[in-house]
């Protein structure tokens, strides 16, 4: 099957893996030749999204260029610790959250997808009407995988909503000189937003400033001194900004209403372009969507049923994570009377449900990809 996915970011390059492996004539097209593209800050994997990474075979490299997390503190702002979990898995799970470079995992996904046969075409963004004509003229399967600002999703719909500014941007960099516990994902609920660090083994530590409030002009101007003014009443934050020696992956967060239309006959949509979730788990659903859509076409039928089944199949899952980060989102930015709640009722409460609260997400089985493919028809 001749198959073109728009979008050669995690989506499109895990995507690309897992249906070069099952045999089709796969091509991608990407803007960005280099692999961080506009977004240079880190992401995490969870064990649902580290499953994925094996099966497209891509595990062992992910590993070995990110960082092993054990376990997720959440602190308030004054330094108190609200919450000790393990990180993104099951306490009993030993495959552990890999934090990573988002470069990093595009690398190792793109290298992947071309062992498999895959091409890339780099410097070309596809436009809606680029998508129509390629369905049109002779491409079996269309893969929308261009992020939240999709040109896929408007291919489908015309009419298709457009994101939102949530009320929160972030700055992430890097510090050093810091002498900082290694192995865990510290989040503090801070003031102003949210704000995220860990350490790594060679005492750099990574940090994420998330503020809530209204949308700067140019957030990468924004620089460790003023975000040390917006923290400043959370010392453990400012410690870290003024050690700064890099700061990367300036970005605004935006939040999209349920899209309405995630495929029809020849182009489905999948990652950001169909669900952007957040909550740290935007690259593992984009892995999962990328297994998952392999799997229906491999089912054989025709390929307006299986991107219907592709639909099916994802359609609860994801929007049941779509509400988690929406539920995510509103913690970072709750004022000052739900924070001193937040105070109260995490410390007794947020250890004994998180398993339980979450365990539906870890334990997801991705199942298997096959080469030998039922006919298909178009």
């Amino acid at each position: 099957m001749r198959t073109v996915i728009a979008g050669g970011g995690i989506a499109g390059s895990a995507s690309a893996v897992a249906l070069a492996r099952c045999g089709h004539d796969v091509t991608v097209y990407e803007a960005h030749e280099d692999p961080a593209g506009p977004v240079g800050s880190f992401l995490s994997l969870a064990a649902n999204g580290l499953r994925g990474l094996a099966v497209l075979g891509c595990l062992p490299a992910v590993q070995q260029a990110g960082i092993a997390l054990e376990r997720q503190r959440m602190w308030s702002g004054r330094g108190k610790l609200l919450g000790d979990v393990p990180r993104g898995r099951r306490g009993n799970d030993p495959l552990l959250s890999v934090t990573l470079m988002r470069a990093d995992l595009v690398t190792v996904l793109r290298a992947t997808a071309v062992q498999e046969g895959a091409r890339f075409v780099t410097g070309s963004r596809l436009s809606a009407a680029d998508l129509r004509d390629i369905a049109a003229s002779g491409a079996d399967v269309v893969v929308g995988a261009d992020g939240i600002w999709s040109a896929a999703r408007t291919a489908i719909d015309p009419d298709a909503r457009q994101p939102a500014y949530a009320g929160l941007y972030s700055v992430s960099g890097t510090s050093a000189g810091l002498d900082l516990e290694t192995g865990s994902w510290n989040f503090i609920f801070a003031r102003h937003g949210a704000f995220i660090w860990l350490q790594a083994a060679d005492q750099t530590t990574w940090w994420s400033a998330q503020v809530s409030g209204p949308a700067p002009a140019d957030p990468s101007v924004i620089g460790p001194e003023v975000l040390g003014g917006r923290f400043r009443s959370e010392p453990t934050a400012v410690r870290i900004l003024a050690a700064t020696r890099a700061r990367h992956g300036a970005t605004l967060h935006h939040v999209l209403a349920p899209v309405r239309r995630r495929h029809d006959d020849r182009i489905a949509l999948i990652g950001d372009s169909a669900h952007p979730v957040g909550a740290g788990q935007g690259a593992s659903m984009a892995i999962e969507d990328a297994i998952a859509l392999a799997q229906q076409l491999q089912r054989g039928g025709s390929v307006p049923a299986a991107l219907a089944r592709f639909d099916h199949v994802r359609k609860a899952r994801v929007g049941k994570m779509a509400k988690s980060a929406a539920a995510n989102r509103d913690a970072k930015t709750a004022g000052p009377a739900a924070a001193r709640l937040r105070e109260m009722i995490m410390p007794l409460a947020f250890n004994r449900v998180y398993e339980r609260a979450t365990g539906w997400l870890y334990d997801y089985d991705p199942g298997e990809l096959t080469e030998s493919a039922a006919p298909m028809r178009t």
